[in-house]
């Protein structure tokens, strides 16, 4: 049966192995914000979206691990209701031509209260927009004087 659709291999939408149900959870974690968004496992469908400026009040505290932290649990108790056991996690740090490569602190923090509620985590990985020699950096012939 060729070029026939492949009864056997086909996974349903969220993925199970074995027991587990598994999600994508992006993380974009600035120095400014930590926005935690968790997908399906093909990225297209949103479970469920929080970041640090829906729990704090002040502008400075978005970026906080504790602000992160109480917007991953949010995050996560909907993904549990959901039926959402293991999470694959992608890290995003603003990045470019500009910003810094490095996540802001509130990454490690959401990952951390993630894993405590007993979500198991799978893969961890960097998704870092890098440039490969775009734009020119700012500074000009000599670099930045200080």
């Amino acid at each position: 049966m060729r070029g026939g659709r492949n009864r056997g291999n086909r996974r349903p939408r969220g993925y199970t192995k074995g027991d587990l149900r598994w999600g994508v959870c992006h993380i974009y974690s600035s120095y400014n914000n930590t926005i935690i968004h968790i997908t399906d496992i093909t990225g297209s469908e949103t479970i469920a979206v929080s970041s640090g400026g829906q729990i704090v009040k002040a502008d400075r505290l978005e970026s906080s691990p504790t602000a992160a932290m109480a917007a991953s649990k949010k995050v996560g108790e909907i993904a549990l209701e959901k039926g959402i056991k293991g999470l694959h996690i992608k890290i995003k740090a603003p990045g470019g031509h500009n910003g810094p490569n490095n996540p802001g602190p509130g990454a490690q923090a959401a990952i951390r209260t993630l894993s405590r509620m007993g979500i198991r985590i799978g893969i961890i990985e960097d998704v870092t927009p890098i440039p490969h020699d775009g734009c020119r950096k700012k500074g000009g012939k000599r670099g930045r004087r200080v």
